[in-house]
Order: C-alpha cells, then structure tokens, then sequence
C-alpha cells in the first residue's frame, strides 16, 4: 500500500440539492466578499456594517472574521508564512462550503500575499468572488491602532505583524477600492452596498 496516495480512493459525490436550487430558494446569488487590508483599516467594520445592511433585506449571509476563527478552525496557526497561507486557505474553503449553501459569505482578514489570495478566488467560479481592498495608510492605521498591536509590535512584543516586520502586497485587481483613510464608514459602505446589489 506504500506510495498510494488515500486521496485516490475518495470519490466526489454530487449533491441531489445544487447551489443553484438553493440560490433560487433563497432568492438571490451567493459569492464571496473577501475584505483584504492593513490591521486597523477598517475591514471587520465594514464587513458587519455590511452584513447588517443585507440581512435587513432577508438576504442570507455570514461573516467569516479572520480573528475570530482564531479562536477556533484556527486556533493552532501562528503567523508564519506557512501559517498565513494555511489560514487563508482554511478561510477561503470554509467560505466555498457557504457560497455552496447558497449564502453570501464576508471574509474580513488581513491576508497580505496576492498568491494567497490569488488561490482563495481560484476555488470560486469568476463571479462568485469579490475582492475589496479596504485601502488605508500605514501612518493611519498605526494612529488608530484599535487594539494596541502596532505599539506591541514596535515594541518587539509581537513577531511576524503585518506592515511592521512582514510586508502588504497591495491587490492587484480587487473588484473594489474602498479608502477609509479619506472617506467615512457611511460613504464606503454606500459605495460596497450599491456594488455588491448589483451583482445580487
């Protein structure tokens, strides 16, 4: 049996209920909203602020935070490359098994490789996956500092911190630009909200 990979022997089987009987039932188009940026941008804010919005119109969503599911699926990763990319990845499959479900899914996490992101929308079909890069300055997001990590990191008290001692690779070409550094939650989520309906 050596050599034999146990993949081989795992047969995929198709589900009698498809995405698109779901997608009707629920009476609109599930995707994933991959928000991507600095800590301290403002992607979990926009993320919920959206969320609220859509559920208020009976749409059907869940939001996947990046730190929160470090409390859990998560929660024996550090912040090592290999780490990162394995995040990512467990964040993105979990989102696949929502938009399969026929729900919109808001992924708020920091993810700072374009390759990693790059695999994450390459689960998806073209359409189903959207990024926004919630842009804002390293300056700015440092004088925010919402939960004191910039400080701790300048400090040598955290390793491997976005921004500080591991590099950003900003999108590429994320579907959406949202700059929190020089627009308000109210105006960025107007812009996001009449984006994302649109593609509803």
């Amino acid at each position: 049996m050596s050599g034999i990979d146990p993949i081989d022997h795992i047969i995929w089987h198709k589900n009698t209920v498809s995405k698109d009987d779901k997608q009707k039932l629920n009476q609109h188009k599930s995707m994933m909203i991959w928000f991507t940026g600095l800590s301290g941008s403002g992607k979990s804010t926009l993320a919920n602020a959206l969320e609220k919005v859509l559920h208020a119109q009976g749409i059907r969503t869940y939001l996947l935070d990046g730190d929160n599911l470090r409390h859990g699926i998560n929660k024996n990763l550090g912040f090592s490359l290999e780490d990162r990319q394995e995040n990512i990845r467990r964040i993105a499959e979990v989102g696949k098994l929502f938009v399969d479900a026929g729900v919109i899914v808001l992924a708020a996490a920091i993810s700072p490789f374009e390759i990693d992101r790059k695999a994450a929308r390459d689960l998806f079909e073209a359409s189903e996956f959207i990024e926004v890069y919630v842009k804002c300055s390293l300056d700015e997001c440092e004088i925010r500092d919402p939960k004191g990590l910039y400080k701790k990191a300048r400090a040598g008290e955290i390793k491997d911190f976005t921004g500080v001692s591991q590099p950003y690779e900003e999108p590429l070409s994320p579907e959406l630009v949202l700059d929190t550094s020089t627009q308000s939650l109210d105006e960025t989520l107007e812009q996001l909200f009449i984006f994302i309906k649109g593609r509803l």
